[in-house]
């Protein structure tokens, strides 16, 4: 008689701690490996270091300054989060990507909890799971970018609100959704998109839908609502009474107070200046940038339909919540991939009852499969023909970054590709899952331990800024002209004494007050500038190149380079020359 063979899975397995251990392990590994090997990197991270450090040294937390400007593009959460990740590290290298990491374990234990307790364990880990694993949420958790923040708080507020109109009553969870959707206004204004959600849940209950919370028209406890405006007045009233009253005779901070409340919300939203799309931007966003979980998606609608057939508000409220986020943020002109990510871990959430079939179906796993082999033969593709010098973007971009030789970063490429095809063979489609997890960690892994190393001297400036600083003498300052964040950020951490004269500040006016204050000092004084701003009032061949970073090439100079009596005036024939271009950051 042919008996079963004993399973060779380990018991402990089982272990439903131990699973949740093994995917927070994991979860680390691939959003953590990498941490401390690079410094900040554009566009973004720069910044908001620059922002963090200086709110550090000043003690100024209201109002944050990008050198000697207000920097009201973005409110002050982040930042603060940054300033504490190096309060308590002692460093910026590698530790400004704390808090991006730490909102990313949170945001897929909030998942996984919601889940489990909706449905059960294997739905809320293969949920987690899925979020941990897309692209786009792995890339900004990796990144110091406000995004991951605003994710997990948004996360949060729907979880809290799912919690009570599913699972409640849960007053507490409640309350605590409206804090964190007001957390999320105060970190980048959109946080209250959370409260989306009673528009289904309203829906459900005036159709008598399954599994919603009771109807209790008349607690009072529904007023808990308002502590959405306590993180946003914490912040708020003290900003707006220090600008009336200690700044009242700066225009500066007055102009901060109505940009901040009003230019960077309901202005961006309504008429943004720039990041046009077409109203359809969002639909290869979700396709391409959340797989592998968009990849489900086409599996999933079957029994999305009986779910809503049958009346079911535990899909209903995420899913019809991740439509409305898409088609909010759809309706105006101006948009960002990153605009709709704080609905990707909703989305599985709503995807997580059908996960455990959509694994099992066996188109769905071929699907998956091919897509892991298909990544890994084009990383592979391109890795062959960067050493063979055919992909010449590709070649330009790698040389200009690794001064002069592409090698290093398309033996990377190489080496994930390899990686990639070897793991989807080894996997067959029977455990595509698995696949794709290694395939993950590989490319992130070797991005975060070989390209960090590789990259950091170009990307973060820190080869130009080093040099730069090498050559100007101890106790003399510099001026900075058409410069960018990482600029001022890497003379800061190398000690240097630092002059600027406004980020925004057109070009040529930079250049101007650069040199009257250069000409107090001459002898002692040293400009840093962007080269396309030297001609006609500086010589050139008489400056000093100090390098290429960030698609431009850098010079110092002192004023035996300087033409005497020139002044500098707005150029049109070199580009934005003399123009602040927020697409430029």
């Amino acid at each position: 008689m042919q008996t079963t063979p004993p399973s060779i899975r380990p018991r402990w397995l089982d272990d439903e701690r131990v699973q949740l251990a093994l995917l927070f392990v994991f979860a680390v590994l691939l959003l953590g490996l990498g941490l401390g090997l690079r410094d900040p990197w554009p566009a973004d991270e720069p910044r908001f270091a620059l922002v963090a450090r200086e709110m550090l040294a000043s003690g100024q937390w209201l109002f944050p300054h990008r050198g000697v400007e207000l920097y009201s593009d973005k409110p002050p959460v982040f930042m603060w989060l940054e300033a504490c990740a190096y309060f308590l590290t002692g460093g910026w290298r590698g530790w400004f990507l704390l808090p991006s990491l730490l909102a990313g374990l949170g945001t897929l234990a909030l998942v996984y909890d919601c889940v489990r307790r909706q449905w059960n364990h294997r739905a809320g880990l293969l949920a987690a799971a899925a979020v941990l694993v897309s692209f786009d949420f792995t890339f900004q958790m990796r990144a110091a970018q406000i995004d991951g923040v605003e994710t997990f708080w948004i996360t949060l507020a729907m979880v809290g609100l799912l919690r009570h109109l599913l699972l409640g009553p849960a007053w507490r969870w409640y309350a605590i959704g409206f804090l964190a959707a007001g957390m999320g206004v105060i970190t980048k204004g959109v946080g209250v998109i959370a409260l989306l959600v009673f528009v289904p849940f309203w829906f459900a209950r005036w159709r008598g839908w399954n599994g919603l919370l009771p109807a209790q028209h008349r607690d009072g406890r529904w007023w808990l609502a308002l502590l959405i405006l306590v993180p946003v007045l914490g912040w708020a009233l003290p900003m707006l009474w220090s600008a009336l009253h200690l700044h009242a005779g700066d225009v500066a901070y007055a102009r901060y107070a109505h940009d901040i409340l009003l230019g960077q919300t309901v202005d961006r939203y309504a008429a943004p200046k720039h990041h046009f799309h077409p109203w359809w931007f969002y639909l290869p966003v979700i396709a391409f940038e959340w797989l592998p979980l968009s990849l489900a998606i086409p599996w999933a609608i079957p029994g999305w339909k009986r779910a809503l057939r049958d009346r079911d508000a535990r899909t209903l409220l995420p899913l019809a919540w991740v439509v409305l986020v898409v088609v909010f943020f759809s309706l105006s002109s101006g948009k960002r991939d990153v605009y709709i990510l704080p609905a990707l871990p909703v989305m599985a959430i709503a995807l997580a009852p059908l996960f455990p079939d959509i694994l099992r179906a066996r188109t769905f796993r071929w699907a998956l499969w091919a897509l892991t082999l298909l990544l890994g033969l084009v990383l592979l593709a391109a890795g062959i023909g960067m050493h063979g010098g055919h992909l010449h973007k590709l070649v330009a971009l790698a040389s200009s970054a690794l001064d002069g030789s592409p090698q290093p970063l398309a033996s990377m490429i190489l080496g994930i590709g390899v990686a990639g095809v070897v793991i989807a063979l080894l996997a067959r489609p029977r455990h595509a899952g698995w696949a794709w997890c290694g395939m993950a960690l590989a490319t992130w892994g070797t991005w975060g331990l070989v390209a960090y190393p590789l990259l950091n001297g170009y990307s973060s400036s820190r080869t130009v800024m080093a040099r730069a600083s090498s050559l100007v003498p101890k106790g003399d300052p510099i001026a900075l002209v058409a410069w960018k964040e990482q600029n001022l950020l890497m003379l800061d951490l190398l000690g240097r004494d630092t002059v600027d004269f406004g980020f925004k500040l057109a070009w040529h006016v930079q250049l101007e007050r650069a040199l009257a204050w250069q000409a107090v000092a001459p002898a002692h004084r040293w400009i840093f500038a962007y080269g396309e701003v030297l001609a006609p009032c500086v010589r050139i061949h008489d400056a000093i190149h100090v390098g290429h970073a960030n698609r431009r090439e850098w010079y110092l100079f002192n004023r035996s380079a300087v033409i005497p009596g020139c002044v500098p005036t707005k150029r049109d024939d070199a580009g934005q020359f003399g123009a602040y271009d927020p697409n430029d950051e």
